[in-house]
């Protein structure tokens, strides 16, 4: 099999740390046991250097917008500092545009002049953030544009964790939410990250109702994969699963060797790792 592709990536330096473009605290990063030793940021160098022992050729990196940035604890990672990184690398990272319905007009043009301008091959927002659920009317807009532009959408759904005490989140991305945004738009590509934990059921029966319906393995240690999630992931749902890591939540190097252990047939280990996102996201081969 040829290299991996991580569709969930998120730019973690020392500049991103340093600036507060991560959302995450202390107690946070204590919660998922990250490692201290990149809890300062990891460069970019660095985290290349990750990629190729993990055998990762391409990771979607997330300009993230998390949600009204006039609000305590918002933020984001602008389009153009992603743009920058992508381009200073081309054959081992792609962008994705970060989502905040609440920039209305503003928010659309931003979204077309990154795809069509930057070469960002699909969209990403977070629910929890905004505080509304992923079938709100202030979303639609922008499912229409990606619907324009021909790319996919990635949001979070499942739980969310307390990422800042600063600003505690509700958790608002239930899948089944995807039911009604799947219906009105049928040729939308709609991928739903962080597996849907706890309602992992909910989420693998919104992919099996809906051709247009994805699920990425990423933010868990596939080793503590629900048993129900693995199954979908290496028989009738191998077309529907993409990998991700959710990067610095979970290593590549761990994400990877832990999936290897699965135990996947064949066919479905290379379908997640790495020619379902080729397929969702118009990837070059």
């Amino acid at each position: 099999m040829q290299g991996a592709i991580d569709i969930v990536c998120n730019l973690f330096t020392p500049q991103e740390v340093q600036n507060g473009q991560t959302g995450l605290d202390d107690a946070f990063k204590a919660q998922v046991r990250m490692p201290e030793a990149i809890r300062g940021g990891v460069t970019v160098e660095d985290y290349l250097g990750r990629m190729d022992r993990a055998g990762i050729e391409r990771s979607l990196l997330i300009a993230v917008r998390a949600g009204d940035i006039n609000k305590r604890g918002g933020f984001e990672i602008p389009y153009e500092r992603v743009h920058e990184v992508c381009s200073a690398h081309p054959r081992r990272f792609s962008g994705l545009a970060g989502v905040d319905p609440y920039r209305g007009m503003q928010g659309l043009r931003d979204l077309e002049r990154a795809v069509r301008e930057y070469g960002f091959v699909g969209a990403h927002l977070y629910p929890h953030w905004c505080e509304i659920p992923p079938d709100h009317a202030l979303f639609y807009p922008y499912y229409a544009k990606c619907c324009e532009l021909d790319i996919p959408i990635m949001m979070q759904v499942g739980h969310n964790l307390v990422y800042s005490r600063q600003r505690r989140l509700p958790s608002v991305g239930r899948p089944i939410t995807l039911d009604r945004i799947a219906i009105d738009f049928p040729e939308l590509r709609l991928i739903g990250i962080h597996i849907g934990i706890p309602w992992t059921d909910e989420m693998i029966s919104m992919c099996w109702k809906h051709e247009n319906v994805y699920v990425a393995g990423d933010a868990y240690a596939p080793k503590h994969w629900p048993t129900q999630f693995v199954h979908y992931a290496d028989t009738y749902g191998r077309e529907k699963v993409l990998f991700g890591t959710d990067w610095p939540v979970i290593d590549p190097e761990r994400a990877v060797a832990e999936i290897a252990a699965l135990g996947l047939r064949e066919e479905s280990h290379r379908l997640m790792m790495r020619d379902n996102a080729r397929r969702v996201f118009g990837l070059p081969a």
